[in-house]
């Protein structure tokens, strides 16, 4: 008898927790999935900053330069170039994936550049559009995962 009650209180338990379960339901039609929009979002910017990471490579090696050699330049413009280099692709790799840290490498990128055009415009060379321009996505992103963050 003493079994029969322990099993049934299992089952009861059993129910208990299959009713707590948090099943997704089926988005109706027409409703825009935020987080889908920022997963897209990421990739077009992955794909900006593979091209961004890459250029700066080609300063590096040789291929593309804009202003002398890379290695007669001076020790900063050098470190700011290698810095681009590697944060940008680290950056568009994390984008890639839709990872929390791709995003906050790429804003710490996009920051270091805007910060780094105001303060050593001979380093960093960026023109108003080029600023306006990132600004603008810094916004975009900041809104879409705002917007994906409330849709949870």
């Amino acid at each position: 008898m003493a079994r029969a009650t322990s099993q049934k209180s299992t089952l009861d338990l059993a129910k208990d927790y299959a009713s707590d379960r948090i099943e997704e339901r089926p988005t109706p039609p027409g409703v825009m999935r935020w987080s889908f929009i920022l997963t897209w979002f990421m990739r077009v910017l992955a794909i900006l900053w593979i091209m961004k990471g890459l250029s700066a490579w080609a300063v590096i090696l040789g291929i593309w330069t804009p202003i002398g050699h890379f290695e007669g330049r001076t020790t900063g413009y050098q470190a700011t170039v290698i810095y681009f280099a590697l944060i940008d692709l680290i950056a568009a790799v994390g984008l890639w994936m839709g990872s929390t840290w791709g995003g906050i490498m790429w804003l710490l990128a996009v920051m270091s550049h805007l910060i780094l055009a105001a303060f050593f415009p001979n380093v960093v060379s960026s023109g108003l559009m080029t600023i306006a321009f990132f600004l603008t996505l810094v916004v975009v992103y900041l809104g879409i995962s705002w917007l994906g963050a409330q849709e949870k």
